[in-house]
């Protein structure tokens, strides 16, 4: 399966991917959307800023899965992967609040990212505000 992450640009995620400096893309839902079930070992994950072209791409290493009961179990996931996983030094308060309701949350761990010829895609399908698509076949989605 391919996968593309559509980043948010002002968090500047794709640059510390790039370095290796973090190595798992963490989702967290109010309801099981993709890539939850979706993704596995072996699958390969583009990334990209909104608005900007496909500028890189990894393999996926590990991929857990948390179903969240409460806030306090909430916390506990994201500080245990910040600083190893994510890169953060800290959780920022507006990544804090962003997680406050969500019930669910999937770390996909990545590894070797390599930058590739910039591409467009077509989320056509797939909703305006879709943040993560998961197709068969990447070249159904370039423009």
């Amino acid at each position: 399966m391919y996968h593309v992450a559509i980043m948010k640009k002002n968090w500047g995620l794709i640059p510390m991917i790039k370095s290796g400096r973090k190595v798992a893309e963490s989702r967290w839902y109010k309801l099981r959307v993709a890539p939850w079930n979706r993704i596995e070992k072996g699958d390969t994950v583009y990334f990209k800023n909104s608005g900007e072209s496909v500028t890189l791409k990894a393999k996926v290493s590990r991929v857990l899965q948390y179903v969240i009961s409460n806030g306090s179990e909430r916390l506990k996931i994201i500080k245990k992967h910040a600083k190893k996983d994510l890169g953060l030094d800290e959780i920022p308060e507006e990544i804090q609040n962003y997680i406050s309701n969500k019930r669910y949350a999937i770390f996909v761990f990545i590894e070797n990212p390599e930058e590739v010829e910039p591409f467009d895609i077509d989320k056509s399908g797939f909703g305006k505000q879709c943040a993560w698509v998961t197709v068969l076949d990447i070249e159904k989605i370039k423009k």
